[in-house]
Order: C-alpha cells, then structure tokens, then sequence
C-alpha cells in the first residue's frame, strides 16, 4: 500500500521566524520522515529563508510579505504541479504538533479537508473575551455552511486533499482572514467535505504572541466583516474535470 505521507506536502508560511523555523523543520523530518516540507518565506527581513535551507526544507522566497493566504497559495500551486494529493499547513513558530498530522492525513480518505481543532476536547489552549467570541460565532455560522460540526474554523492546522489542493491553487483568498474563513465557504460551496480532529496547541517556540485586548476587538470586527464578504461573493465553480486534470 503507498504511503499516503510520501504523497503529502508540508506547507509552512514563515514571516520572521528565525528563532524557531529550523527546529520546526527538524521535528517536520524526525516525525515525518517521508514527508516534503515547503517553507514559504513569507517577505522575511532575517534569516528564516537561511535557517529553513539548512535544516532541509525546500524554501519558496517571496520578495515581499503577501500573509498566510498568499503564502500558502504558492504552497498549493506548488503542491499541484510536483504531484502531491495532500497539502497539510503546519505554523514555523512551532504551536502545531506534526505528530498529528498522519491522523489528518488518514482522515482525508473519506474528507477533502480536515482541521486539527483546538476546542475539540485536547489539551488546554483557551482564548477568552471577543476574539473568543468571534471563534464560536463563526464556527456556529460555517457549520451550517459546511454541513459539519465544526469548533475551530480559524485553525490553521489543516490538511487538504486532491479536490481541495486543486481549488485552492487556483482560488485560496489572501485577504486578512481569507485563509481560514473564507476558504472554508470556497470549499463547502465546491463540494468539499470537511471535518475536524481535535489536537492540541503548543507555546510559540519563538516570538511574541501578537494578541491583546484592542487587537482581540479588532479581529472580532473583521472576522464578522470577512464572513459577510465571503458569504456574498458568488460560489466558486469547479468541474470535476477541472479536479481531475
């Protein structure tokens, strides 16, 4: 039987994040040995791009800061046409466990996306106040759009397969929020079948955590602004033909 992980690929955006890229590569190859790992650097004004070489990942450079959704964008592009069936995104700052990600993988067999959900029922990562908020909102409103109970759709611990790598290469949204909300409702609309795996969350390896009161405020106001949007754009229509090819 193939080894579905040697046709996966591991998609890291990395803006920044000397401190901590190459020993999230390092576990990446340890736990994952027969996966390939694509860091994305993401516009990076240190030595992400450096550090991730030399751990042995591939590095994608982007010459200016695009966010996550542009990052990972070049991701499934790239994961399309060298072959891969999966893109699993997995964070540089080393909060994602690649340990989970063969459960993510495996679960793609009856899915197209699969999410490692936060408040699922592992580990004790909280968030509190509106961003909280924000969270349970959205996970109300897109479970009724993904036809699926889901708890943590702004999760970017994700693994997509065939179908969804196929979309998303050429429609992963790069607005703020996009990568989380908005290519959900890209996904539901097309047909995709998405789930979740409860996971738990680890500290940053490196860095500064960016929230805060003010800005935990802000992001509900453009969580709920990113889902109108997403919701009143017209539904992207992909043939399977289109998928197969």
């Amino acid at each position: 039987m193939t080894d579905p992980l040697a046709r996966t690929l591991i998609v890291m955006p990395a803006l920044n994040e000397e401190g901590s890229v190459a020993e999230v590569v390092r576990e990446v190859k340890e736990k994952l040995p027969s996966v390939t790992c694509l860091v994305v650097d993401d516009g990076s004004t240190d030595s992400t791009a450096a550090r991730a070489a030399a751990a042995g990942a591939i590095v994608a450079s982007l010459p200016y800061n695009l966010g996550v959704g542009g990052a990972m964008r070049l991701g499934f592009v790239y994961a399309l046409e060298n072959g891969f069936d999966n893109v699993v995104q997995v964070d540089s700052d080393g909060q994602h466990d690649p340990g989970n990600v063969p459960e993510l993988v495996a679960a793609l067999a009856t899915n197209d996306i699969v999410l490692g959900a936060r408040f699922a029922g592992q580990g004790d990562y909280e968030v509190r106040g509106p961003r909280r908020w924000a969270m349970v909102f959205l996970a109300s409103v897109l479970s009724r759009v993904a036809k699926s109970k889901l708890t943590d759709t702004t999760s970017g611990f994700r693994a997509s397969g065939p179908k969804a790598v196929r979309i998303f290469a050429d429609h992963y949204p790069a607005e703020y929020l996009g990568d989380t909300i908005e290519s959900l409702v890209i996904a539901a609309r097309s047909g995709c079948r998405i789930a979740q795996l409860p996971v738990a969350m680890r500290p940053r390896a490196a860095g500064i955590p960016s929230h805060n009161p003010v800005k935990s405020a802000v992001y509900l106001g453009r969580a709920g602004m990113a889902l109108v949007f997403a919701l009143l754009r017209p539904p992207v229509v992909v043939t399977e033909k289109e998928i197969a090819v």
